[in-house]
């Protein structure tokens, strides 16, 4: 199964949404302002009448004709339309418009009344308050030198003003073309490396062989390479090149320069081949890392020092790497749970106790896992009150939410998503559960449970945990001898229970089938007459699904937590970051080196404790779920060919 991203621009149509008379108006009202038709977009609007999404067509309109400089117009939209979703969007393009003719004073007078600015609009408000001599923004641009990699282009004109203020100096700059390099944005190191003072650039063509050929630079490098500060940071920019491709050959590499380079350099050198080799599981990466001495690194870099610890189980330098991250990346609920177990590791019970607490009783991986290391059962939060008639009605008549009912009965759900989304803003928790009873109700059952998710003291897990298609699922997850609670806690985190979702890989289904993989599976069990067009119905995609979860149990240990890696990024890859001696079930999660699958592997074994619960009406232990990965072996899988 292809490792993918759920694309948010899926489609599906409701049986329950009838179309509105007016539908195909808006339709060519919107089509008109795509294809720039203004003449078709005044027709289109005399033919809306009073549609939900009469604010957007007004919107386009705005939009087009926005060069003839109307602001009484635009103002006048944004007042009635204040603080919806649309406003929003035209504030902010209205923004763009202004600050690309540099009308620094009527940006002034808008930014304020956004709500979530984006960061190219904040950049041009930061732009008109440059433009009035306000230098505290620069203070505002500073902190964001090493953590904005890739400004968008409004920015620029900030980072300029921080060199020629001289806020940001040679060594910042070496800074931020080190971290972007580390991120392999390697154009935009170079960019950066232009804010050197001309006698401290280095050579153009220097620099693209060390990030483009990196062995070949070190091979043929000047005899005095090391007596300018660029041909070392050159050399190491090499080292970090090749590390990314093989960290064993760019350590032997580093050994052979490092009496040449300076301390600050060569720490920065062993860092990167730490990273790298912390990606790999390699043992030798927390040795690689102390190499690299109390040098500043990285979120990711911290993370994966981390990490390496915890593959070695070497619990002080868990304990001593979270301790010296940033604040707001140790605060995190991963970090703030293995702080708490490696104050446990060295006997440190209060303190251990008191990590614990910070994170416990939240519905989430970590959540949990505090919740038992307190030697508390994962139960959930009583039951709210079911939404009252009133409550009901007010769901039904947000002007935002029916605004996102009628771009689902379109099928334009990217859009719906967004005003769905919007229209949560501000809610208390006896609204949130009514809009997310309207959505249920709905069949919208992706954001059924993410509108109840975002409760603060009453929660509903029922619809947090939706259930649906249980006459398919139930009975399929039996017939393959599987614990339905975990092929609902994976599909919830695959689809959203959205039938038609498709991944930007081809993924299709409640289960994400890729085509190759369906076809496999049916092949081997034996589905006559199947053709990937059947992917999507329900039956079929649920069979194939679970036939595929069970064939992957049987090849990886039956270990759920191989099995789930498994579905998400393959097999061959599950079995490939097992360690060489038996792992703690939670340790193999968190060392899981795609971001995507790590997210994904946890959320699943959450998803089933929480859904064991409620089918079974007792309590679930998330450890017992995750128990012990087995070590790497060579043996050959059942099913070598598995997908």
């Amino acid at each position: 199964m292809k490792f993918r991203v759920l694309l948010l621009g899926l489609s599906l149509s409701f049986s329950l949404f009838a179309q509105d008379g007016n539908d195909s108006a808006y339709l060519a009202a919107r089509d008109a302002f795509r294809a720039g038709d203004r003449n078709k977009l005044e027709r289109a609007t005399g033919q809306l009448g009073n549609h939900e999404l009469a604010a957007y067509v007004e919107n386009y309109r705005l939009r087009m004709w926005m060069d003839q400089g109307d602001a009484a117009a635009m103002r006048s939209f944004l007042e009635r339309n204040d603080k919806s979703y649309v406003a929003e969007r035209l504030r902010a393009d209205w923004i763009r418009w202004l600050g690309k003719r540099s009308a620094w004073n009527d940006i002034d007078g808008e930014y304020g009344k956004l709500l979530a600015p984006e960061a190219d609009v904040t950049c041009y408000y930061q732009q008109a308050r440059l433009a009035r001599d306000d230098r505290s923004v620069l203070d505002e641009a500073a902190k964001q030198w090493l953590s904005q990699l890739e400004p968008p282009e409004p920015c620029r004109p900030l980072i300029d003003a921080l060199i020629t203020s001289q806020r940001m100096g040679s060594d910042d700059v070496w800074a931020r073309a080190r971290r972007q390099l580390e991120a392999n944005r390697p154009a935009w190191t170079k960019t950066t490396l232009n804010y050197l003072p001309d006698s401290q650039m280095p050579d153009g063509k220097l620099l693209d062989s060390a990030i483009n050929n990196p062995m070949a630079y070190l091979v043929r490098q000047a005899p005095n390479w090391y007596t300018s500060r660029a041909g070392r940071e050159l050399a190491t920019f090499a080292i970090q090149r090749i590390a990314s491709n093989d960290p064993r050959i760019a350590s032997d590499e580093l050994e052979k320069l490092k009496s040449r380079l300076l301390e600050p350099e060569k720490q920065w050198a062993w860092s990167q081949i730490a990273l790298q080799a912390a990606k790999r599981h390699l043992p030798e990466a927390v040795g690689w890392y102390e190499n690299a001495g109390k040098i500043a690194l990285s979120d990711d870099a911290y993370q994966w020092k981390v990490r390496a610890a915890l593959r070695a189980k070497e619990w002080g330098i868990v304990h001593n790497t979270i301790l010296a991250m940033p604040p707001a990346l140790a605060a995190q609920a991963e970090w703030t749970y293995w702080l708490g177990r490696a104050h446990k590791a060295g006997g440190r019970t209060t303190e251990a106790n008191a990590q614990f607490e910070k994170i416990a009783g939240q519905a989430s991986f970590y959540g949990n896992l505090a919740d038992e290391e307190l030697g508390r059962a994962i139960t959930p939060p009583p039951k709210a009150r079911p939404a009252t008639a009133d409550e009901q009605k007010a769901a039904r008549d947000n002007p935002a939410i029916r605004r996102a009912l009628a771009f689902f009965r379109l099928e334009m759900r990217t859009e719906a998503v967004k005003e769905w989304n919007w229209s949560l803003r501000g809610m208390d928790d006896r609204e949130l559960l009514a809009a997310a009873d309207l959505a249920r109700r709905n069949q919208i059952w992706d954001r059924a449970i993410n509108t109840a998710e975002r409760t603060k003291s009453e929660h509903d897990y029922s619809l947090r945990f939706l259930a649906p298609y249980g006459d398919q699922v139930r009975p399929a997850a039996q017939n393959q001898s599987l614990d339905d609670a975990w092929v609902y806690g994976l599909m919830r985190q695959e689809s959203r229970f959205i039938t038609s979702a498709k991944s930007n890989v081809g993924a299709s289904g409640l289960m994400q089938l890729m085509p190759a993989t369906a076809k496999w599976v049916a092949k081997k069990i034996g589905l006559r007459d199947y053709n990937h067009g059947r992917v999507n119905e329900t039956e079929t995609n649920v069979l194939l699904g679970t036939s595929y979860m069970r064939l992957v149990m049987e090849n990886l240990d039956n270990h759920p937590v191989l099995a789930s890696a498994a579905y998400n990024a393959g097999p061959g890859r599950a079995k490939k970051w097992r360690a060489e001696q038996p792992l703690e079930g939670a340790i193999y999660a968190e060392t899981i080196p795609f971001s995507e699958t790590r997210d994904y592997v946890k959320k699943v074994m959450s998803n089933a404790v929480y859904y064991s619960i409620i089918f079974n009406g007792k309590p679930d232990s998330l450890k017992a779920r995750l128990g012990i990965v087995g070590a790497r072996t060579a043996d050959t899988p059942k099913d070598a060919d598995l997908p």
